[in-house]
């Protein structure tokens, strides 16, 4: 979708962003014991911290590899374009997962052990990869899209 590097920090902004924030709801829900008001206005409070750490991570080193990854399965000549974006985006989510799930063990959990960020990582995985294929990705396309919009030519 993105054309250029400008494009691309764009996107992954906004794609950092909204799904920080939809996992961030998920995860103060899970501490809280369920969905209030309190939960997304709780949820605010760690964006400043982790969508910069989400950006800077998928931006500089997880896209790349996942790139890398689903087009070792994929072929560009020859899959359709939205499977590409659903093997890159399924990747991404597999690669950031674990990473950011790391970050949040390390930062907002009070017992910092590998089974902690196991258990962070096993409870964060079904939720960010569904959340990424079904709401958010297909949501900040289409934000993407609506700011991007390419001129038709009328000749």
């Amino acid at each position: 979708m993105p054309k250029n590097k400008f494009q691309d920090v764009v996107f992954t902004i906004i794609m950092a962003t909204i799904m920080v924030y939809g996992m961030v709801v998920y995860n103060v829900a899970l501490n809280m014991g369920g969905v209030s008001g309190a939960t997304f206005l709780a949820a605010l409070h760690e964006l400043p911290i982790m969508v910069p750490i989400a950006f800077v991570l998928e931006f500089f080193i997880v896209g790349k590899i996942a790139r890398g990854l689903a087009f070792s399965v994929m072929d560009p000549t020859k899959d359709r374009p939205q499977f590409i974006t659903y093997a890159i985006s399924i990747c991404i989510c597999c690669i950031m997962c674990p990473s950011m799930s790391l970050v949040a063990t390390i930062l907002f959990k009070d017992t910092k052990t590998f089974g902690t960020w196991v258990q962070t990582w096993a409870m964060n995985f079904p939720m960010a990869l569904l959340y990424q294929l079904f709401y958010c990705g297909p949501f900040v396309r289409l934000i993407f899209r609506t700011i991007f919009r390419e001129k038709k030519n009328t000749k």
